[in-house]
């Protein structure tokens, strides 16, 4: 039997175009373990191509991987409240503007608003980062979500810091242990890991 056995978890897609190639596999290690998968993605994974592929390309490989249609509106996204549907929300990858709205109780795309619906009922919100920005003003905002309740982030380090010393980017691998352990109420450990041997 799955880690993740009878449990629906939305799986919130924003727009760090770079990262959805590594995201996708995990996509499918969520479905692995028995988990239902609901697709969350923000307006700019349904409207922009990039060199890292097509919206197109990247909307048609998750609805394959995960036999749900997406949800891409915030009216679509509300109901996710009521309904108590999802165990819990995953936000991967989370760009540096996604995570400063969620700290600063700015609802104002679909992703956004699943995770409000989720904080709503008191269900974890975890939260894979991949931002430019992290060691720099996005700082702050990580600071007060990893002090918000029902809020888990997957472990994180630098990527690139001989180039871009601000940059934080999640171990997109550590997606299904981080959800588990925030199932049960705990931030799994370590939370700050070198995200590259150099």
């Amino acid at each position: 039997m799955g880690k993740l056995q009878g449990k629906t978890i939305g799986f919130g897609l924003s727009g760090s175009h770079c990262t959805l190639e590594e995201t996708m596999p995990q996509i499918q290690r969520f479905i692995d373990e028995g988990a239902r998968v609901i697709p969350i993605v923000s307006q700019t994974i349904m409207t922009t191509d990039t060199r890292f592929g097509t919206s197109a390309s990247w909307q048609e490989q998750i609805k394959q991987i995960t036999g749900e249609e997406l949800i891409s509106t915030i009216p679509e996204a509300e109901p996710l409240g009521p309904s108590k549907l999802l165990d819990a929300m995953l936000i991967a990858p989370c760009t540096g503007s996604t995570t400063s709205r969620l700290a600063n109780a700015i609802t104002d795309s679909p992703v956004l608003m699943a995770a409000k619906a989720t904080m709503r009922n008191l269900r974890p919100v975890v939260i894979a980062i991949s931002t430019n920005d992290g060691l720099g003003l996005n700082a702050a905002n990580i600071a007060k979500l990893l002090a918000a309740k029902n809020i888990y982030f997957v472990p994180f380090g630098q990527d690139a810091p001989d180039k871009k010393p601000n940059s934080l980017v999640a171990r997109m691998d550590l997606l299904i242990e981080t959800c588990v352990a925030a199932l049960e109420g705990k931030q799994l450990q370590p939370l700050l890991i070198e995200r590259f041997n150099y």
